[in-house]
């Protein structure tokens, strides 16, 4: 049969015109994470293995614990996740992966810090705005349905191989949930308190700044531990074009059929996830 939609093709020159229009732009972005993640990564490795365990315990056990951290209730709450976290790090440090979790955590990072830039802004006016979020909302469909593999295409175009393609492939992936979630908590904020607002002369910065941010909080934390996850499932994918860590050590271990390699870093990367996970839990759980 012939065809006769060529959308590819399309697609291709639009791709080429803006990699030979923007070229300045893609070389600044390109030094910019690249700097970023190696300045980020020198700078955790550079902290000696027990002062950055005993780092994270302090966040985990205070994330758990709040102002109860003093108290013997506070430590019957953090002491199953600080528990967690030692153990935790301390199998990785034990299976010679620590460099590798490392970059990993340093992709994660950073991959988040700029789909938060991102999403929250967008998330923030697709709550305020019905056009906006009707015209926001099947993009974000649009981003969420697509095989993550697709987002490397354009990543290898525009940035080459290396850790720079993995973080924009890895936000692309990520954004979608922190823009829901951001709309959905300024959405559920209760319109009483705001006109309560209104009534007593705030602003319309004041109005967000003060009121529905503050009451959204909680599902924008929310937003922010699922982004940190869907940054964690994409290290792997990341790895096939050059990003660093525990991805590429899996990656290898298929390519390689090493059950060992494979299955140890793997486990890696799920520590990291649940310890992530369980201190972004808790933050969250303490602002509703």
């Amino acid at each position: 049969m012939k065809r006769f939609i060529d959308l590819g093709t399309y697609i291709e020159i639009a791709i080429n015109a803006l990699e030979e229009g923007l070229a300045p732009v893609w070389s600044a972005m390109d030094d910019g994470i690249s700097w970023t993640v190696s300045s980020m990564n020198d700078l955790l490795l550079s902290v000696p293995f027990v002062v950055f365990l005993i780092v994270v315990a302090l966040i985990a056990y205070y994330a758990k614990a709040g102002k109860k951290s003093l108290k013997l209730e506070g430590l019957k709450k953090g002491v199953g996740l600080v528990s967690f976290v030692i153990i935790g790090l301390f199998i990785i440090y034990g299976m010679s992966y620590w460099k590798e979790a490392v970059q990993t955590t340093t992709l994660v990072l950073v991959s988040t810090f700029i789909t938060l830039i991102i999403g929250i802004p967008f998330g923030i006016l697709a709550g305020r705005s019905k056009i906006a979020d009707a015209i926001i909302r099947p993009v974000l469909d649009f981003m969420q349905t697509m095989p993550a593999f697709v987002y490397l295409i354009p990543a290898i175009f525009f940035f080459s191989v290396g850790n720079t393609p993995g973080v924009i492939a890895t936000v692309i992936f990520s954004v979608p949930p922190a823009v829901r979630l951001t709309a959905l908590g300024i959405k559920n904020v209760d319109k009483e308190v705001i006109e309560a607002g209104h009534a007593f002369g705030a602003t319309k910065n004041q109005i967000l700044f003060k009121i529905e941010l503050p009451l959204a909080m909680p599902t924008i934390l929310t937003g922010v531990n699922q982004v940190i996850l869907l940054s964690l499932s994409m290290v792997v994918i990341a790895s096939m074009v050059g990003a660093r860590g525990l991805g590429s050590i899996v990656y290898q271990g298929i390519q390689q059929n090493d059950i060992a390699k494979g299955f140890e870093s793997g486990l890696g990367i799920v520590i990291l996830a649940i310890i992530l996970d369980r201190i972004t839990q808790a933050i969250a759980n303490k602002r509703e």
